[in-house]
């Protein structure tokens, strides 16, 4: 599979858990051997504009984030792009969604999820778009900027425990109609993070799902990484989403 990255998602950012030293590493190091890597590029200013005001983009500007939340908005882009002919993953940081039209919190910045759809339907390579939010948090930033866009679908799991967690996931997926299926890919829900849920071959069980949800809509899919904290596994469960996609 492609997999999207940059040197630059090594850097420590901010002091916060999405951008600890050696986070991007524990996952470089696991899926290195089974992926193609296709280097990140920038989001353009219109992109970024076409879902934060000009009052947020300046913001991030003067916070010295606006490169490496430019570059993961492109990221994600590309991801998406990919997507639409083979199931990619977009290895970015910062994450993105909590990140609103005109706020942020959650070590988020701009929203790459939303941009990242945006793009493709102003583009016009889709008519319909579906977000399946596997994090452990709610994704309020990507359903402030696109619920009401009427071309996406979001949703956020909720269950809290593992098995009700997975047949929420194919209850979704059996039901959903879109060109192309995003994966908000959180790992903290991991029995190991923050979570306590989840056990790694779920993960591939989900990419599993996504990727025959989206042979049976004739759509595209793809995933692009949120949260996820422990290192000792966060490469492992993105490797098992990765597998999942690739069947």
């Amino acid at each position: 599979m492609k997999v999207i990255f940059h040197d630059d998602f090594y850097q420590v950012y901010t002091y916060d858990p999405a951008a600890d030293a050696g986070r991007m590493e524990a996952i470089v190091e696991v899926i290195k051997p089974s992926v193609e890597f296709i280097t990140a590029e920038p989001a353009s200013e219109v992109d970024i504009a076409s879902v934060h005001t000009k009052a947020h983009i300046e913001d991030v500007r003067r916070q010295g984030l606006h490169p490496i939340a430019a570059l993961a908005a492109g990221g994600a882009i590309q991801a998406a792009t990919i997507g639409l002919t083979e199931p990619c993953f977009g290895l970015i940081r910062p994450p993105g969604h909590h990140a609103s039209s005109n706020s942020s919190w959650g070590f988020c910045y701009f929203n790459n999820m939303a941009i990242a759809l945006e793009h493709l339907k102003q583009t016009r390579k889709i008519q319909s778009a579906y977000v399946l939010d596997i994090d452990l948090h709610y994704g309020d930033g990507t359903v402030n900027i696109l619920e009401n866009k009427g071309y996406v679908t979001i949703h956020n799991v909720s269950a809290s425990n593992r098995d009700a967690y997975m047949e929420e996931v194919s209850e979704e997926l059996e039901h959903c109609q879109a060109d192309i299926i995003g994966i908000s890919a959180g790992f903290d829900n991991h029995e190991q993070d923050w979570g306590g849920v989840l056990k790694t071959e779920d993960y591939q069980e989900i990419g599993r799902k996504v990727r025959s949800a989206a042979g049976r809509c004739g759509g595209g899919c793809f995933a692009i990484l949120e949260g996820g904290y422990n290192h000792d596994v966060l490469g492992h469960n993105v490797m098992a989403l990765i597998e999942g996609l690739s069947v």
